[in-house]
């Protein structure tokens, strides 16, 4: 195994031992982390891989509140491989300063208490998932203008990770690979904020590499080259970018999977890491078809510039897509310059997220809303309220 950089975050560098985080009651429960104290309000969401979000509030000197932050409980390491790579993680994390990524504030795995969590910077608008789930109940797609202002937030967030480097000027190669509607967040304010670097690859020293058969984050929205196995790049969030475009600007996901043989599970030796929203084998026998065709199709209705935009960032050979997340970025910003609206930022996006979920949100009692869920336990109603009013 590599010799740990002397970049790398160390275990001394974490907060110290604190208790496990448990549900929050009427009575809130609190601890403290270098003299902050931190108490939960409620709990936001449990995932089924066990992680549990829990909204929580901070306290500084003299009981001040200081805002609203994210406890994420993650599920505990159980071995000495696991807690090395949350480790890892943890070093990315740590890394990451950029105005359009969520920051994490602490990590912690508590060996005694059989815990793990992060305390992380509170979005507190509605995830693209929300806003993308809404639009289609109400039976229209979020705007171009829209998608052209988040598209190039998060390439240039994607941008700022993947040419991040060590203090010594190390390249660490970061990809995120598992850019999906998710993993995006609006803030109250309309900013774009991108989440959860858990998935991560990257050329960090001494970085725990996933084993060779296993795909890390949701397969529906990742590169025909990572369910390949082959090389990640930047040139692979670009792609999932891409797509995550298409079905923000048409309603629909790029990929049909419906009607698409499978590759047979003993065909393949692949296995997903945690659930995908997409059946992993289905995608695989998808990207035995695809190609400029299928893009055209799903996205025959868009502004012919955009159409272009997209067409390059979904290409097949990586090598033939935008180099870099900045290219794309660029390219995204140029055609919103000459919109016909007229510039698209912050505010426009605030007032169209509080105009989406409250028009889909009087459906909520009449519409299946699946799995995923539209609209999250933590999107309350005075939530939706003070969106709307801003």
């Amino acid at each position: 195994m590599a010799e740990r950089s002397d970049d790398d975050v160390t275990t001394e560098e974490l907060p110290t031992r604190v208790p496990t985080v448990r549900t929050p009651s009427e009575a809130s429960f609190h601890f403290e982390v270098e003299g902050v104290r931190y108490e939960a309000v409620r709990e936001l969401e449990v995932r089924p891989n066990g992680e549990r979000l829990l909204r929580a509030e901070r306290r500084v000197a003299d009981g001040v509140l200081s805002g609203p932050c994210l406890i994420r409980q993650l599920t505990s390491p159980s071995t000495y491989i696991q807690r090395k790579r949350l480790f890892e993680e943890v070093q990315l994390a740590f890394r990451l300063n950029h105005p359009n990524i969520a920051q994490v504030f602490h990590v912690q795995v508590d060996e005694l208490e059989d815990a793990a969590y992060a305390i992380m910077e509170y979005v507190g608008g509605p995830s693209l998932e929300t806003l993308v789930c809404a639009a289609v109940v109400r039976g229209q797609p979020l705007s171009e203008g829209f998608g052209l202002y988040l598209g190039a937030e998060v390439a240039d967030a994607l941008h700022y990770a993947h040419t991040l480097t060590s203090e010594k000027g190390t390249p660490l190669g970061i990809v995120h690979r598992d850019v999906n509607p998710r993993h995006i967040a609006l803030g109250l304010h309309g900013e774009v904020k991108l989440l959860d670097f858990g998935s991560a690859y990257s050329l960090l020293v001494g970085r725990e590499e996933s084993p060779e058969n296993l795909l890390r984050g949701d397969v529906a929205y990742a590169s025909p080259e990572y369910l390949r196995k082959e090389g990640l790049t930047a040139r692979s969030d670009v792609f999932s970018l891409g797509v995550l475009l298409v079905e923000l600007l048409t309603g629909n996901h790029l990929f049909e999977v419906q009607d698409v043989p499978s590759v047979r599970a003993n065909e393949s030796p692949l296995r997903l890491e945690s659930p995908s929203s997409l059946p992993l084998h289905q995608m695989q026998g998808l990207m035995e078809s695809f190609g400029p065709d299928v893009v055209e199709k799903a996205v025959a209705n868009l502004d012919g510039d955009i159409k272009a935009v997209l067409h390059i960032a979904l290409r097949l050979n990586p090598m033939d897509r935008f180099e870099t997340a900045a290219d794309m970025r660029d390219a995204l910003r140029g055609v919103a310059q000459s919109w016909p609206t007229g510039p698209y930022g912050r505010a426009d996006a605030m007032k169209e997220a509080a105009r989406v979920v409250s028009e889909g949100g009087k459906l909520r009692d009449q519409v299946e809303f699946g799995e995923a869920g539209f609209y999250p336990e933590g999107l309350e109603k005075h939530e939706l309220d003070a969106l709307k009013k801003g």
